[in-house]
């Protein structure tokens, strides 16, 4: 009788908890880089992990860029982000090397709309529980379609992956698209 109490027991909490991991989904919303940063460390402290970005203009909050991040699923443990935000393409692939070396690893990239009317393209980098990224970055800066072609062409065969790729006001050249691409070191 208690043996079969047990089953019935046992059968009961395998019907009552679900077959899969369930996932949870925060969405984050600004217009401020160093918000947007704040609130991403916020939750990856938490044990959020971001999955995408867009930078636009929302339905209510006028031009913001907005994050989605997950926790469960795959994302498992703590993450750290910075945002790394210029209007330089050779000061952003400085930063993006210099965080590579503190561990972090690109996982997005946007363009932010500054409250003084200017575009810059950030970079989002993340770091979990590791300590150094096994990655170099290199970005590419052009207006011109078949100069992108020609540059890509060039780091591709240096071993380069394009990772992402936005279109944004830089200092020096105006509209630009910017391609950021990394390789193993």
């Amino acid at each position: 009788m208690i043996r079969i109490a047990l089953v019935s027991l046992v059968s009961l909490a395998s019907l009552a908890s679900p077959a899969f991991a369930q996932i949870d989904y925060k969405v984050l919303a600004t217009s401020k880089t160093s918000t947007m940063e704040k609130e991403m460390n916020d939750n990856g402290a938490l044990g959020y992990k971001f999955m995408a970005v867009m930078g636009g203009e929302t339905g209510f909050g006028g031009k913001e860029v907005v994050v989605l991040m997950q926790k469960g699923g795959q994302a498992t443990g703590t993450y750290r982000y910075k945002l790394l935000a210029t209007s330089r393409t050779s000061t952003m692939q400085k930063e993006m090397n210099d965080a590579a070396l503190d561990g972090y690893d690109y996982v997005g990239q946007t363009v932010f709309e500054s409250l003084f009317g200017g575009e810059e393209v950030v970079s989002i980098v993340e770091r979990g529980a590791q300590s150094e990224s096994e990655y170099v970055y290199k970005l590419i800066a052009t207006s011109k379609t078949s100069t992108l072609q020609k540059e890509a062409n060039e780091i591709g065969r240096d071993g380069f992956e394009a990772l992402g790729m936005t279109v944004g006001k830089t200092a020096l050249g105006g509209n630009e698209l910017v391609v950021i691409a990394r390789k193993k070191k």
